[in-house]
């Protein structure tokens, strides 16, 4: 009964919250794997279906809720500007589940339908001008779906404690809140208070501006001054603790870093959040001064897995180093700048996995290189996968851990190997700076454009190779040293047939007894050889010894006296079906044996050694898969390597 009567009063409270307000008020000026477990619905539902033809300035979100229950009551106040003619009807996301109770047009009601497309469409009582600022009330009240969000609006418990909390990317705005829940227009200012029994705290986005006394409730005042995407409005109601770190500015000011977290944690999470100090000054550093500045960042604790990147406050479960990093990374890539589609969500996700990385690059470089191996092991797990999304009504493909998160930071690495540390960097505080992107969404080329006008490189086939397309390379090495000449053939096969070839700069590290040098190679096609002279004899090799480049299944192979013998024999037919004859030149009895190796660097096919030096040997190669291969020959003098095609 006390649950009840506790709904009762907040209800009773909410329609005096109503009958006060004025309508017509002026506006006030690794991280992957948890995260894509937890995103597991097929949605059947895309963004939104409202109609496009209006700009939101402004919402004043008012909320009742209590974490013993999920009844929500709202009013949602929103300011826009119609930006088409003809406007005489308006229409804004909600679940058709959440019952609305009326529509008011500056005091008077309004008609509407609630649509079984989740559109409310309300009948506006005259054509509006285009271009003039104008505003609607919606009042409802409901039990929030969490059918197209990852806890839309959740009810659980922490030690026994009820709370209630959202997460609404990338389609659950709707399933609690009357929004335009699009991907092309934010929010330029909000208000958002919340009524909640006195036991609770709530934590939301901006700045807290009041807490205020209401009998047995608290209301308490959130505002926010910065543009804002529908799916990063966020609130969590529970009885949290709550303490602040702070951040030195290189300005001289320091930013306020407010945690809210559970009481049972309070020890804990005092001891670990303030790591995120220094991980806000490296991303200071790394690109532009903290979005939000004149806000705030935060953490409030919730019940998902992971964590999500609220705008000036992330959810998070726990406060380690990763998901720290992971989450305030978001800052800048996700919420300063947002994904303008769920098919560019790398844009959010890969950055922030990226500096996750960077972070331990930075604080932890023990660890770095193993840090990259497991995204690499992660993502050369299958052969296929874009990093461009292309199914978004598919959760697990939109946050997939392997393509959106891994190849997608993974992406952004092989760019910085591409440019250079100075040039990408630089690219990046551009495109953060951009005034047509910030506060806004932006797509892969807008980011492209950035990098190519910093670099006056073409990335056109890069894109194509690593966002569009999918798959991966791998690397057959040859190589031989004549003297003081290296030469390196590098043969290359694909994961996926959408990519006949990847350029990429390919590292090669050459060691000696005593001392190593690493050369760059501009790695154009197939088969190409290069030569360089590296002054000390060579004991081994190594490919990509830094992992700058995302490949796997390598191999290297060693050539005697390569570069001296390579016109010492023929072989045909090429291309061959049946049969393959080799001989020797210039008149001289020197093959001693030879092998037949594959792409991926095995040996599949190996003679015996002949008895007396042949001219010309044959071998039968009819069982052998169609495919390019290369004859190891074994010559008196050395070695000498030979391509053919099995058709």
């Amino acid at each position: 009964m006390k649950k009840y009567f506790l709904i009762l009063v907040l209800f009773i409270s909410f329609l005096k919250l109503l009958a006060q307000s004025n309508l017509n008020e002026p506006i006030e000026t690794d991280i992957s794997i948890i995260e894509q477990k937890a995103h597991h619905a097929k949605l059947k539902a895309l963004l939104s279906g409202a109609t496009d033809n209006y700009d939101v300035k402004y919402h004043r979100c008012e909320w009742i809720v209590d974490p013993t229950t999920t009844i929500i009551y709202g009013k949602i106040t929103t300011y826009f500007i119609p930006i088409r003619t003809n406007f005489n009807q308006i229409e804004f996301d909600l679940i058709a589940t959440l019952g609305v109770d009326s529509v008011k047009y500056h005091s008077t009601n309004l008609t509407y339908n609630q649509l079984s497309t989740n559109i409310v469409q309300i009948n506006l009582p005259y054509t509006l001008p285009i271009n003039k600022l104008d505003s609607v009330t919606i009042c409802y009240h409901g039990i929030p779906d969490e059918g197209n969000g990852f806890g839309s609006f959740k009810q659980s418990q922490h030690n026994g404690t009820p709370i209630i909390w959202t997460l609404s990317e990338p389609y659950g705005a709707r399933d609690w809140w009357p929004c335009k829940q699009s991907l092309t227009d934010k929010i330029d200012s909000l208000d958002i208070i919340v009524t909640t029994p006195q036991i609770n705290k709530v934590a939301s986005n901006g700045l807290l501006i009041s807490e205020t006394q209401a009998g047995v409730n608290k209301i308490y005042h959130w505002k926010t001054k910065y543009p804002i995407a529908a799916y990063l409005v966020a609130i969590a109601v529970t009885n949290y603790s709550i303490y602040s770190d702070y951040v030195p500015l290189t300005n001289g000011n320091s930013l306020q870093v407010l945690n809210y977290v559970y009481p049972e944690t309070d020890s804990l999470s005092k001891f670990q959040t303030p790591g995120i100090i220094n991980i806000i000054k490296f991303y200071d550093s790394l690109t532009i001064d903290y979005p939000f500045a004149l806000e705030k960042y935060g953490h409030a604790q919730f019940g998902w897995g992971g964590g999500m990147e609220h705008q000036t406050m992330s959810f998070v479960s726990g406060f380690s180093h990763p998901l720290m990093a992971h989450e305030c990374a978001h800052q800048w890539f996700g919420d300063h700048i947002t994904c303008g589609s769920w098919q560019d969500i790398w844009l959010n996700e890969g950055f922030a996995t990226y500096f996750e990385g960077l972070t331990e690059e930075r604080f932890f470089p023990s660890s770095w290189y193993q840090w990259k191996l497991s995204k690499v092991n992660q993502i050369t797990s299958l052969p296929d996968g874009s990093v461009a999304c292309t199914d978004t009504s598919d959760v697990g493909k939109i946050f997939s851990g392997r393509l959106s998160y891994n190849k997608g930071a993974y992406l952004l690495h092989m760019l910085r190997w591409k440019l250079g540390d100075s040039l990408f960097f630089l690219a990046l505080k551009n495109y953060l700076n951009d005034p047509h992107l910030a506060n806004n969404y932006a797509r892969t080329p807008d980011l492209k454009a950035h990098l190519e006008a910093v670099s006056g490189q073409n990335l056109s086939i890069f894109f194509n190779q690593w966002f569009y397309n999918q798959g991966y390379p791998s690397y057959q090495l040859f190589w031989s040293q004549n003297e003081h000449t290296i030469s390196v053939t590098a043969n290359q096969t694909q994961s996926h047939p959408s990519v006949s070839f990847y350029e990429m700069p390919i590292p090669i590290k050459f060691i000696g007894q005593y001392r190593d040098t690493t050369l760059i190679f501009n790695h154009q096609f197939s088969g190409q050889t290069f030569t360089a002279t590296v002054n000390f004899p060579i004991v081994n090799i190594k490919f990509d010894p830094e992992l700058h480049l995302l490949s796997t299944q390598n191999t290297i192979t060693e050539i005697l006296s390569y570069s001296s013998f390579e016109n010492q024999t023929s072989v045909y037919p090429n291309p061959a079906n049946s049969s393959l004859t080799i001989i020797s030149l210039n008149n001289s009895n020197a093959l001693e044996s030879f092998e037949i190796i594959d792409a991926l660097g095995r040996e599949v096919y190996k003679s015996g050694v002949y008895k007396g030096l042949q001219k010309e040997v044959s071998a039968d190669i009819r069982t052998l898969p169609k495919g390019t291969y290369t004859l190891k020959i074994a010559l008196k003098f050395g070695y000498n390597y030979r391509s053919f095609v099995k058709d």
